[in-house]
């Protein structure tokens, strides 16, 4: 298969309507990287619940919205035919590909399915998003998020979300910009559950659970190689992560990187890498203390995913974070 670049952007600016927050995702072309000329293969597919852009029959990237699930989120994404995610694994049915869920609001988790319900103690939902599909294979999505308990009707924090993603290019990478802007409704308390020493806790965010044909892993920051505790668990401050490994015995990874404008940066990275089990990586705002957010206060968030064939090293991935810490509103 041949080589391509995607890049997905998530911007927002500030936006508040009886309540609801939009999620504007928009398709463009990296500055970083050159379009692909050859497009002949590339095709669209649309439904009620997702969009995919398609090389042939392989999927290179598809966005899931459908009413019934509890997070909209991207499964697959993939690189030269490749799957870097992995969506409701059986060890944790509630991690969905590249997606964002908060962990506590007000003490209502909106994470984790209750067992009895089959769904999150805390709601988050979204109206049928605005889709526009390019003949370039650039593609604009709008939604509107709110989050409130499921047992109720009133709405605490909206988000507006924005996401844009590119034409594929010969490259072979794939970039995702997201940035979300959350505005309260009332006073709320934004939280996780304390991290703890051989076990979990500490994530909330956006997070991207890695396919378990992912091997060979290791994380790689901007000052070369990270360590993982006997927890196989990293949990350090950095401007970068770049997770990578094997797939079919070829190298391929994914970088994630924060923005300087993003509040406690550089943040707290939350990794995984068990050796024969769980990948994962999450942006951890809410990694060392919760966070207060006052009614109308904002808040607003900025990362880059880059998906990329190859083992990327550390000056790469202070390249990739300079050129994005560059990009403005």
């Amino acid at each position: 298969m041949r080589n391509r670049h995607l890049v997905l952007v998530h911007q927002s600016s500030s936006y508040l309507a009886a309540g609801v927050a939009t999620v504007v995702l928009t398709a463009c072309l990296s500055y970083s990287h050159a379009a692909n000329t050859d497009s002949t293969a590339f095709s669209w597919r649309q439904t009620d619940s997702d969009v995919a852009l398609l090389d042939g029959e392989q999927v290179v990237w598809q966005f899931n919205y459908g009413s019934k699930l509890a997070k909209p989120y991207f499964h697959p994404v993939s690189v030269d035919g490749r799957t870097l995610t992995w969506n409701s694994p059986p060890d944790h049915v509630w991690h969905h590909g590249v997606w964002f869920s908060w962990k506590y609001i007000d003490g209502v988790n909106y994470w984790e399915l209750n067992p009895k319900t089959g769904k999150p103690d805390g709601k988050t939902s979204w109206s049928q998003p605005q889709i526009e599909t390019r003949d370039d294979f650039s593609a604009t999505i709008e939604m509107d998020l709110r989050y409130g308990p499921a047992d109720g009707d009133q709405t605490l924090l909206v988000e507006r979300r924005t996401i844009d993603i590119s034409p594929p290019s010969d490259s072979g990478e794939l970039s995702i910009d997201w940035t979300s802007h959350f505005t309260a409704l009332a006073d709320v308390t934004l939280d996780r559950t304390p991290a703890r020493q051989g076990r979990g806790g500490g994530y909330a965010g956006l997070s991207v659970r890695f396919a378990k044909e992912l091997t060979d892993r290791q994380a790689i920051g901007v000052e070369g190689t990270l360590e993982f505790g006997t927890d196989h668990r990293h949990r350090e401050s950095g401007v970068a992560v770049d997770y990578n490994g094997t797939i079919d015995g070829q190298p391929i990874g994914l970088a994630f990187l924060d923005h300087a404008s993003n509040p406690r940066y550089p943040t707290k990275w939350y990794v995984i890498r068990y050796p024969n089990g769980i990948g994962y990586i999450n942006a951890a705002l809410l990694h060392d203390n919760p966070l207060k957010l006052q009614e109308n206060k904002e808040l607003k968030l900025r990362y880059r995913l880059i998906a990329h064939p190859g083992q990327w090293d550390a000056k790469r991935l202070q390249a990739e974070h300079e050129s994005f810490d560059e990009v403005e509103d």
